[in-house]
């Protein structure tokens, strides 16, 4: 190994001691130089000492110690003390290189994306939990907000399983040598990330672990005797079909009742709708020009199939048909018409996991849309699934 003069003793020891870990990311690398002020360390970054892609090993095995030692107490001579930072575990990370999401190029901002892009920006922590009605860009409109501003975000996916180790961490096994690897949680908490909890109101009570995390202070992790603070920058985002409060309807199974002590720790909840048709056709033509669609009729499938949702989503409101049509399956839509080259097979096939009975009243609904019948005249639209249905109101739901 090559001998390293005292500039690069200095900054091995100062990157392990900041660490605590002898793998670091080239990120990791560039925050701490910047943080410190110190020129680059390119002898480093080198093929040297790289063991993966953007991964580096720091040379402590040579003329670096792994334990950085503090003063000796000198006060008694009986019972000489020597402190030592000492890890219970070896530590590592699982996450590597750059976790900025990528910008997409169909996106279309609505609703309260420039909030959320607001809280995002100011860096400051202030929980979001934000419920809506599934395939309505509730996590696009998060991740978006990241990819604009450049902020790193940690997706999780919450289920009736999720536990303590599956987002603070735990021991696993790695090239024979047990080791501690860091949860998504701790590792957002020390990258300064963004924390997006997807569809939260699938956990159990086990995701009371967060408690601490949601007040903004940091957390104590037992198993390896360790405290870890939030660094600038950090916080957390939920997602839910809910409120947190179940389902009655039973249209999301498997949604529990969040503990409310758990809740409060969200200063504001967001209730996300679907766009409107404007919005929802930009989103459509974006994808289909994506795609290579760009012809008259093209544009006038998107704007039917637009019209098609909105009188299916406002006969849902109004308790005249179980299921409705999201944003995201316009989308699956579009995209199947990419691939068959007809409109009918593409509905047909991204409706068929209704029921026979809502999936032909949708096609027979989407025939009369596609025909020109003038559905600005339907006071109240109502579908032939449901009988006895054809009391009108003045006023649309608000959705």
């Amino acid at each position: 190994m090559t001998t390293l003069n005292n500039e690069q003793k200095s900054l091995v020891e100062g990157l392990f001691k900041h660490y605590k870990k002898d793998e670091l990311t080239r990120s990791e690398i560039n925050d701490y130089i910047v943080c410190n002020q110190i020129k680059n360390p390119s002898w480093l970054k080198s093929n040297t000492y790289k063991i993966a892609r953007g991964v580096y090993r720091l040379p402590i095995n040579g003329d670096i110690s792994p334990v950085v030692s503090e003063p000796v107490s000198t006060k008694t001579e009986t019972a000489p003390e020597t402190n030592t930072v000492n890890q219970a575990a070896y530590v590592v990370s699982s996450l590597t290189g750059n976790i900025v999401p990528t910008k997409d190029p169909v996106f279309v901002p609505w609703g309260h994306f420039k909030d959320i892009k607001s809280i995002v920006t100011s860096k400051q922590f202030y929980p979001i939990f934000i419920t809506g009605l599934s395939g309505n860009g509730k996590t696009m409109n998060v991740q978006q907000a990241c990819a604009v501003t450049k902020r790193e975000c940690i997706r999780v996916n919450i289920t009736i399983e999720t536990d303590e180790d599956d987002l603070l961490g735990g021991y696993r096994l790695q090239d024979g040598q047990t080791v501690w690897q860091n949860g998504p949680v701790i590792e957002a908490m020390e990258r300064g990330a963004i924390l997006l909890l997807d569809e939260i109101d699938l956990a159990s009570n086990k995701i009371m672990c967060l408690q601490p995390i949601l007040e903004g202070n940091g957390v104590f992790i037992k198993k390896i005797n360790k405290f870890v603070k939030p660094a600038p920058g950090f916080n957390v985002i939920a997602t839910a079909n809910t409120k947190g409060q179940g389902s009655d309807d039973g249209k999301f199974i498997g949604t529990n009742i969040l503990n409310e002590a758990f809740l409060e720790r969200f200063p504001i909840t967001v209730e996300q709708a679907y766009p409107t048709n404007k919005i929802e056709s930009k989103i459509l033509l974006n994808v289909m020009s994506e795609k290579g669609l760009t012809k008259d009729a093209d544009v006038k499938f998107a704007s039917n199939l637009v019209t098609w949702a909105d009188i299916i989503r406002k006969t849902f409101y109004e308790g005249g048909v179980d299921e409705i049509i999201s944003t995201r399956r316009l989308v699956h839509i579009v995209e199947a018409f990419v691939i068959f080259k007809n409109k009918m097979k593409a509905i047909e096939m991204c409706t068929n996991r209704f029921d026979v009975d809502t999936k032909t009243s949708f096609m027979d609904l989407y025939s009369k849309v596609d025909g020109g019948e003038d559905v600005t005249t339907w006071n109240s639209p109502v579908l032939d699934t449901e009988e006895d249905s054809n009391d009108s109101e003045e006023d649309n739901p608000s959705y």
